[in-house]
């Protein structure tokens, strides 16, 4: 007579799903570290706020702080990119972008603004390089990707 297993390949799969969670949970770039230094946490909220505003000398204050404390933080390097977009410095913003990108390379606002930066400076090129690689990665729900998409059927004509 055989024995039913799968109670005990339910408990397996649970265990591996569990173990594996917490693995990936640990890696490098895994997402936001915000929650292990409140001070972090804070201040990037506050820049947060602050870009929606459209106040962006203050948030690109605060997502400097949030640099001098976390400086692998690839989130607030895309968020100053934003800002210094929003305050018409295009080649700075590219550079923000760009560091976010050496963090983590799946960082997917940081091709949109480094799309966006490259356009502003008149390297549509290099716009449309960065767009096309943020649509080829953007999951098809993304809000953006079609204004994405619309950008690179302008660029192409």
């Amino acid at each position: 007579m055989k024995k039913d297993l799968r109670l005990t390949s339910l408990l397996l799969a649970a265990a591996a799903i569990s173990v594996l969670g917490a693995l990936i949970a640990f890696l490098p770039g895994a997402g936001p570290r915000t929650a292990s230094n409140p001070q972090i946490s804070e201040r990037f909220s506050q820049g947060v706020v602050m870009l929606h505003a459209k106040q962006y000398e203050h948030a690109l204050t605060a997502f400097h702080r949030v640099l001098e404390l976390d400086p692998a933080m690839p989130e607030a390097h895309v968020n100053a990119g934003f800002a210094l977009l929003g305050m018409g410095e295009a080649a700075a913003a590219r550079d923000f972008f760009a560091s976010a990108l050496e963090l983590r390379t799946r960082q997917l606002n940081a091709y949109y603004g480094l799309a966006i930066a490259y356009e502003r400076l008149g390297d549509l090129p290099a716009a449309r390089g960065a767009m096309r690689t943020y649509a080829h990665l953007a999951p098809r729900e993304d809000p953006f990707r079609r204004k994405a998409e619309a950008a690179l059927w302008e660029w192409e004509k």
